[in-house]
């Protein structure tokens, strides 16, 4: 295990042995060496004093920001690791970080501060494993816990909360009864959680392989930030197409999607507006007229309200607004939806789409489903066979519409655009010649 550090970690391990301190991997690596997988990060604790550890590593690149919490950043061939000396926490009055630390001679003490069992553990060069939280157990049986109460665990830091829901959905593990219980009880703490932290952890929680289940016995954590979602949790739709309510639904198409950011979040958002859509008719049918408009409008502002980039934000909210568009099984249909969102967008919604069929009542979805895979099969071919669906693809640019004539402006942009929409219809061929003939007689006029 310990012959998979690389040299940077090991280098710093080493020179602080050398000087005659403790000094261990701690946290997310080792849990990651204990399960084989391969650490992202490289965190060490270690017996020194922050400025005996700025001793010990005069002649390497230092980053002293987090120094009053304990924590010396040493840089080794450009990358910098955190070397944090063993501690005690104070008081969290603002919910995120202790108000001061203690400095302690003691591992033990430095690892009970810490989140879950899982993220508790120790390990030397030599390969010594401390371990007195039992956090190697629990890895073993695939159960987060929290280390020691629960309860205080969260209330230290409220973005716990989520992080509990993100290691369970990413690791495939469940929560520990004891912490799941803390977790109902302590969800105002969330409400002190920026929202960009809240961000980071849903963005991977939502990737994680057991993220559906996760999200089913945790709605409420979710609910919290996202205040829109809590109608949907409620929903039920009589209709012949769904044999769950909304939730289910909605769980079931997550749990069908890939690993991407990007589309379980349009899974996740898809129906958010159901709810104040829905009606019912005289034959107990109900129906939710309008829905994807209202879900990218709700979806724009759950994901605003996180900070979500702009990229993310608009690609998400495009495919909620038309995950339930018809798109016709033709070729100059597929071009122009190809033309309309760009080749990853478009399969994208093609995955959307197939999520959505797979929530629904499996007696009444294979032939949507049959639609969707031949629409895949269609954009590949269109794709494959060079077919012209873009600006780029198309026979003439800028230069030869102003060389042509058209006067400098908006005008040239808009002749693309008539001579591409023509292309994609089948009215004229992608060919140079034929395009600049058609010219003169585009309504491209002011």
């Amino acid at each position: 295990m310990t012959a998979r550090i690389p040299p940077g970690p090991r280098l710093l391990l080493e020179r602080l042995a050398e000087a005659g301190y403790e000094a261990h991997l701690v946290g997310g690596c080792v849990r990651d060496l204990l399960r084989g997988a391969e650490p992202q990060d490289w965190d060490i604790c270690t017996s020194a004093l922050p400025q005996q550890t700025r001793a010990c590593f005069a002649n390497f690149p230092l980053l002293e920001t987090g120094i009053r919490h304990g924590t010396v950043a040493v840089g080794v061939d450009g990358v910098f690791y955190e070397i944090t000396t063993y501690r005690r926490d104070g008081p969290y009055s603002d919910g995120r970080r202790p108000d001061a630390v203690s400095f302690v001679p003691d591992l033990t003490q430095d690892l009970a501060r810490r989140d879950f069992t899982i993220n508790a553990m120790a390990l030397d060069l030599d390969g010594a494993l401390h371990d007195p939280f039992g956090g190697r157990a629990d890895l073993a049986a695939g159960v987060v816990r929290c280390v020691g109460e629960p309860e205080r665990r969260f209330q230290e830091d409220g973005l716990r909360l989520l992080r509990a829901l993100r290691f369970s959905a990413c690791l495939d593990f469940a929560i520990h009864p004891a912490t799941a219980a803390a977790i109902a009880r302590t969800l105002p703490m969330l409400d002190r959680v920026a929202a960009e932290r809240i961000q980071t952890e849903l963005r991977k929680l939502i990737v994680g392989p057991r993220r559906a289940q996760v999200l089913r016995e945790f709605p409420q954590v979710l609910c919290r930030f996202w205040p829109q979602l809590e109608p949907l949790v409620g929903l039920e739709q009589h209709n012949p197409h769904h044999c769950y309510g909304g939730w289910e639904h909605t769980l079931h198409a997550l749990a069908a999607a890939p690993a991407e950011e990007v589309i379980c979040l349009a899974v996740l958002l898809h129906d958010i507006g159901k709810p104040p859509c829905k009606t019912t008719d005289e034959a107990g049918i109900d129906h939710f007229y309008g829905h994807p408009a209202v879900s990218a409008q709700l979806a724009d502002q759950m994901l605003r309200a996180l900070k979500f980039d702009n990229a993310t934000r608009e690609r998400v909210v495009a495919l909620v607004e038309r995950h339930d568009a018809p798109i016709h099984p033709t070729e100059k249909s597929v071009r122009r939806w190809l033309g309309r969102l760009g080749e990853e967008a478009f399969f994208q919604l093609l995955e959307v789409k197939r999520c959505d069929c797979l929530g629904q009542d499996p007696r009444l979805s294979e032939e949507r489903l049959a639609a969707t895979r031949a629409l895949k099969d269609l954009a590949r071919q269109v794709i494959a066979q060079g077919q012209c669906f873009s600006l780029k693809d198309l026979a003439v640019n800028g230069r030869d519409v102003l060389a042509a004539g058209v006067p400098a402006g908006p005008q040239v942009g808009r002749a693309l655009a008539e001579l591409l929409d023509q292309v994609v219809a089948g009215t004229l061929p992608n060919d140079k010649a034929a395009l600049l003939q058609a010219l003169p007689h585009l309504p491209i006029d002011p």
